[in-house]
């Protein structure tokens, strides 16, 4: 019985996992088209700003409320329909509230943001957020009512209009203009790429909202004033660590424009620094992966072996160290080739790559250690991390972006995740210690590190014979890998030629 509830519980967290994955895949697949369409880098620069404050937006638009949803619809003494309705119209109140006062106050909020000549990107976005907003808690049903594939059904709905809406808005009706003008130009405006990704992603998000009328309907709203300040209690504190959890991650992409007294140099930077951002984000994808792909067979094989759960932890921690740092040496050895993944006009940021990879990996590794404090209820400590994350990244970008534009946000992103990393770990090993195996993690960093630095330094112009002797350098890499922690009679396919 057990093995069959380990089982479903490894089936839907890859199915939840992979439509989060596919999701984040394709939506990186749009940059190359957005820095090759759009007018200028500046443009990109709007949109890589604009979507940091939707993000942003998210987390408090929804204050916890999702994670509340779970913890009291699962509770004896709840009505799990009472909690539902409830999280739904505080959610919903919100979300309109939040519409109209955007659309009240549009001038001055435009002007406070640097937009006074597009407030209708500001409309049209606050609309997004909302909708979403509202959206995340009949997503949170379908989770607590073990629907995965409905729930991914419907997230991959909405990426996949809002690829096609790109395509169609971005691709075809430049060409339809151009060549058969009467086709579109009673609906479709020239020289207008940034306001047309974002009407994309209106009209995926409204379509995707539809499709959950389902979970909408067929049951009675109940509104319990009393139960509602309960979820709010236990919700708030989430929200603070949810808002520095995102901040850290998009304080760049916020604060800099703010930094220059030329807003059209900042956009231009700050596009150059979105788009390249967007290829050491693929460390993100792979981390994402292997969470979702390993952790569930490595807990699975612990709960059979009976062995004790911090042993482990350790291995996890070990492995995706090795697997980071193996994308990371992947990434950086081809970054020749994946520098194409953006227009020529954005090459001059590929230098923020490798310091955004490790920061990630660093963020990574800090998110695998933070299990610690949620396991002894002391989840306090993981907004104290944040804060202190905040403050570094806050500081580092503004003392140092006036001079070394983009550069700082990528070094101060590397500094935080760092430093959280650093600290969680000491303080975990206080609170609740494991040994981790830290010599061989100091062995794989030392290893990556030296690799990396001989690849990017080989004095070789012929760009094939360069790659080749990347692609054995990166076979080095592997092999120490098998030699030490990977016997070949543990890897599928070739274990069954392998003695044992």
């Amino acid at each position: 019985m057990a093995g069959s509830g380990m089982r479903k519980l490894a089936k839907d967290t890859a199915i939840y996992g992979l439509s989060s994955i596919i999701g984040k895949f394709l939506n990186w697949c749009l940059v190359p088209m957005y820095t090759r369409v759009l007018d200028s880098t500046a443009e990109y620069g709007v949109v890589t700003n604009l979507y940091a404050w939707t993000a942003l937006l998210m987390v408090l638009l929804t204050y916890g409320m999702e994670t509340g949803f779970f913890r009291f619809a699962n509770k004896k003494e709840e009505d799990p329909t009472t909690v539902y309705s409830t999280s739904l119209i505080s959610l919903g109140f919100t979300s309109i509230l939040f519409v109209i006062l955007c659309w009240t106050f549009i001038t001055p909020i435009s002007i406070g943001l640097g937009y006074e000549n597009y407030p209708q990107y500001l409309r049209i976005l606050a609309a997004i957020v909302a909708i979403d907003a509202f959206s995340s808690i009949p997503f949170a049903y379908l989770r607590y009512t073990n629907r995965p594939i409905r729930f991914a059904s419907i997230k991959l709905l909405f990426i996949f209009l809002n690829i096609l809406l790109n395509l169609f808005f971005l691709l075809l009706c430049p060409y339809l203009y151009k060549n058969h003008p009467q086709l579109v130009d009673w609906f479709y405006q020239e020289n207008s790429g940034v306001w047309y990704i974002f009407v994309s992603n209106f009209i995926a998000t409204f379509i995707m909202m539809l499709a959950l009328l389902p979970e909408l309907t067929g049951f009675r709203y109940k509104f319990n004033k009393a139960l509602l300040k309960r979820m709010l209690r236990y919700s708030l504190p989430i929200l603070a660590l949810g808002v520095m959890g995102i901040f850290n991650q998009t304080a760049d992409k916020i604060i800099f424009p703010f930094l220059f007294s030329d807003r059209t140099y900042a956009d231009e930077q700050l596009g150059i620094y979105g788009a390249c951002f967007k290829i050491g984000v693929v460390m993100i994808m792979f981390a994402q992966a292997f969470r979702f792909a390993y952790e569930p067979f490595i807990f699975a094989k612990n709960r059979q072996e009976n062995e004790d759960n911090k042993k482990a932890y350790a291995e996890v921690m070990k492995y995706f160290i090795i697997f980071g740092l193996f994308i990371f040496l992947g990434v950086m050895f081809f970054i020749d080739i994946l520098k194409y993944f953006v227009d020529a006009s954005y090459f001059e940021g590929i230098r923020v790559v490798p310091i955004v990879m490790l920061g990630e990996l660093f963020f990574g590794i800090y998110f695998n250690l933070s299990f610690w404090y949620k396991l002894i209820d002391k989840t306090q400590y993981g907004a104290y991390f944040s804060a202190i994350g905040s403050i570094i990244t806050v500081v580092i970008i503004i003392l140092f972006a006036p001079v070394y534009g983009y550069m700082a946000c990528a070094w101060a992103s590397f500094c935080c995740n760092l430093i959280m990393m650093l600290i969680s770990y000491f303080v975990g090993q206080k609170m609740y210690p494991i040994r981790y195996d830290l010599k061989s993690a100091g062995i794989y960093f030392l290893l990556a590190i030296s690799l990396y630095l001989t690849g990017m330094n080989i004095p070789v112009e012929f760009m094939p014979v360069k790659l080749l002797l990347r692609s054995c350098l990166l076979g080095i890499f592997l092999l120490v890998v098998i030699k030490r922690d990977v016997p070949l009679k543990n890897i599928p396919f070739i274990n069954k030629y392998v003695k044992k």
